[in-house]
């Protein structure tokens, strides 16, 4: 497989779309035109669809896609849960987990980045579960507010969101745990083969 390339195409102007439709989104919600702010997200939640779509279909897999469309989803869940919680039409303590688990990952992967640790994040299925748990939580306050089971909703995403969380820092700990630097007295470790 070809290594991702820095440049410019479909699926990365689709996701540029979608991070500038956030400031859009905030200011629909904070303005309470929420089917205005529901249309967008629809329009958002499309774009993220077709941009793996199309980068798959036309080859057009990029370093900058790599980097850019995680930051993309990110960005519209972290707007999503602060608007929300700061408008009461999310309970304050889903926001604060949801906001808490993505801050603790940024924190531990910029953490890694500065031990130059190498190392390679890949979506877990509880990570996806939680992301779409989370836009479809934030998909329902849009289209009703009185929806009549969002109280389950709201825990069932609390308990993706903080079993995600957990499943990262165990992550982060393996990797911090598998580091052991050598001083210059000890021996590397030798396998039965070694002897």
């Amino acid at each position: 497989m070809r290594a991702p390339r820095l440049t410019i195409n479909i699926p990365n102007i689709l996701t540029l779309i979608r991070i500038l439709l956030t400031p859009l989104f905030v200011i629909a919600l904070l303005k309470g035109i929420f089917s205005f702010a529901l249309f967008i997200f629809i329009i958002a939640a499309i774009s993220d669809a077709l941009d793996g779509i199309t980068a798959r279909w036309l080859d057009q897999r990029t370093l900058l896609g790599v980097y850019l469309d995680p930051i993309a989803d990110k960005l519209l869940i972290l707007a999503s849960y602060i608007c929300l919680g700061f408008l009461g039409s999310v309970p304050d303590w889903l926001a604060v987990i949801v906001i808490s688990r993505d801050i603790l990952i940024l924190t531990g992967v910029a953490t890694l980045k500065l031990m130059d640790l190498g190392m390679e994040v890949r979506p877990s299925i509880a990570s996806k579960m939680t992301t779409t748990a989370q836009l479809f939580t934030v998909f329902v306050i849009l289209l009703d507010r009185n929806f009549p089971f969002q109280y389950g909703l709201y825990i069932l995403t609390a308990i993706l969101t903080s079993i995600s969380g957990l499943h990262y820092i165990y992550i982060g700990m393996n990797v911090l745990g598998d580091e052991h630097p050598q001083t210059e007295n000890s021996e590397p470790e030798r396998s039965e083969e070694d002897l």
